[in-house]
């Protein structure tokens, strides 16, 4: 007797239906329909299976994209049409856990130094990190970084996308790191911001990626001159929710290089965006740069979502319908924080051990400043150079050991305080309520503070305060 095979039939799995209607459109019989419940796990809408027609075509099977959440019924039980199968995923099933395939260092030769201007050095570190993925939307005084990748990734079997928009730039990121590729972006102040909803989803799903932000002068187009007016952005306005950051500020060309290196670590380390602020000079002028002794080789991360079989559970969303769950992802994410807070923090000292007068200053600012500190030595004034190379986490462990040995704090910027405010709600959160005098010296616009005014302003305080 011949027995006659009853062909397959459907079932819907709702966790991986992403509702795309791609299997409504090619059911002759009507079977599939569009939903109209939300996932409280995906937050889409699932298609609704009606077997009562179907005829097994099975082109319903080939029209899901992958996840492939329409999948055969076994041995024709209708019972399954809707939910997870019977036997689909048995409770006693071992699945292949997630294995991570590590970073490789690969030793470099020695080389003699480059020449070369601030944007193209930070290309060079990412690329040195294992960066191989970057896209971008032209935009001055941060151009020429992304013109160089587009340039020299296509011969390293990498790949450079100039996107249509800022916006689309982000979320291309979004799913480059998602996949645990090391991707970054150029940008400037104007960029910078239409990219902040994109860097929110990105914190919250914890995809790793990294922003240089060549700051230029604003609000609105501004122009594109050096300004550092996006330090509130990037410390305390990166899009929607509690988002954080690791925000790095560089002062050399070479300092670009070696921060752009760090903050591919410091990405992976915390799966997490880390925003690098550069300024218009910093953008531009060239300095000379030392390449390291190795390079990174990237591996790919256990979460990441690469498509093979080991990481194929794996999910990248920002998504919490439920507010116990969103409450307990903000917790982890501010229990991240906190870690980097007390671990990250990084600056730069310069003569400070006997120092009375204490500047701040970061970025192109800080050389000027430094400038000034050698002047002012010269003159017999006590004058350090306190520069944080992180602003935030600001490095307040740092200046909390050479706080209680000066006189008065003068912060150089080019902005109206914004490193001040970070300094000084560093020193609320430090406990510490009553620090010595703090005052300024800015420019805005595009004009940064000179080394003049720095020596003007110390010196007419060192009058009033002798």
């Amino acid at each position: 007797m011949t027995r006659v095979l009853e062909r397959p039939k459907p079932f819907v799995i709702p966790e991986l239906c992403k509702g795309c209607g791609r299997c409504v459109s090619s059911c002759v019989k009507g079977c599939i329909s569009p939903g109209n419940g939300i996932n409280a796990e995906t937050g889409l809408i699932p298609i609704v299976v009606d077997l009562t027609d179907c005829n097994g075509c099975a082109l319903c099977f080939d029209a899901c994209p992958e996840p492939y959440a329409l999948q055969p019924l076994p041995d024709g039980d209708i019972a399954g049409a809707s939910g997870t199968a019977p036997g689909l995923f048995p409770e006693n099933a071992v699945l292949p856990a997630p294995q991570p395939r590590p970073d490789v260092t690969v030793p470099l030769p020695e080389r003699e130094p480059l020449i070369v201007k601030g944007t193209y050095a930070a290309a060079l570190g990412a690329i040195l990190a294992g960066c191989r993925h970057v896209f971008g939307y032209p935009i001055t005084p941060s151009t020429e970084g992304a013109e160089l990748m587009a340039k020299v990734l296509p011969e390293l079997d990498g790949i450079f996308v100039q996107a249509v928009s800022e916006v689309a730039t982000v979320n291309m990121m979004y799913g480059a790191g998602g996949a645990g590729k090391r991707c970054m972006t150029f940008t400037s102040s104007p960029g910078f911001s239409l990219m902040l909803e994109g860097i929110s989803y990105m914190v919250g799903a914890e995809v790793p990626a990294v922003f240089v932000d060549v700051m230029r002068g604003g609000p609105g187009l501004g122009n594109i001159a050096p300004e550092q007016a996006d330090v509130k952005l990037a410390c305390r306005g990166l899009g929607h929710g509690n988002t954080h950051a690791l925000v790095l500020a560089p002062a050399t060309p070479q300092e670009m290089l070696d921060l752009t290196m760090l903050a591919f670590d410091l990405a992976f380390k915390y799966r997490n965006p880390v925003v690098i602020l550069g300024d218009g000079f910093l953008g531009q002028i060239t300095g000379k740069v030392r390449l390291p002794r190795h390079m990174v080789e990237p591996g790919v991360p256990d979460w990441a979502v690469v498509g093979d079989r080991t990481h194929r559970r794996n999910l990248i969303c920002s998504i919490n319908l439920d507010e116990a769950d969103l409450e307990i992802h903000n917790m982890h994410l501010v229990g991240k924080y906190r870690r980097m807070a007390a671990e990250e923090q990084r600056a730069d000292l310069h003569r400070c051990d006997d120092a009375d007068t204490l500047l701040v200053a970061c970025n192109t600012p800080s050389q000027l400043a430094k400038g000034a500190v050698k002047e002012l030595r010269d003159r017999g004034v006590k004058v350090g150079l306190f520069r944080p190379i992180t602003l935030w986490p600001f490095p307040i462990d740092a200046l909390l050991t050479v706080l209680d040995r000066v006189r008065r704090v003068i912060v150089v910027e080019a902005s109206d305080g914004q490193i001040e405010d970070e300094l000084r709600l560093a020193l609320s959160h430090a406990g510490v309520h009553a620090p010595p005098p703090i005052s300024h010296v800015r420019r805005m616009g595009g004009i940064l503070p000179s080394q003049a005014e720095i020596v003007e302003h110390v010196s007419k305080l060192d009058g009033v305060l002798r």
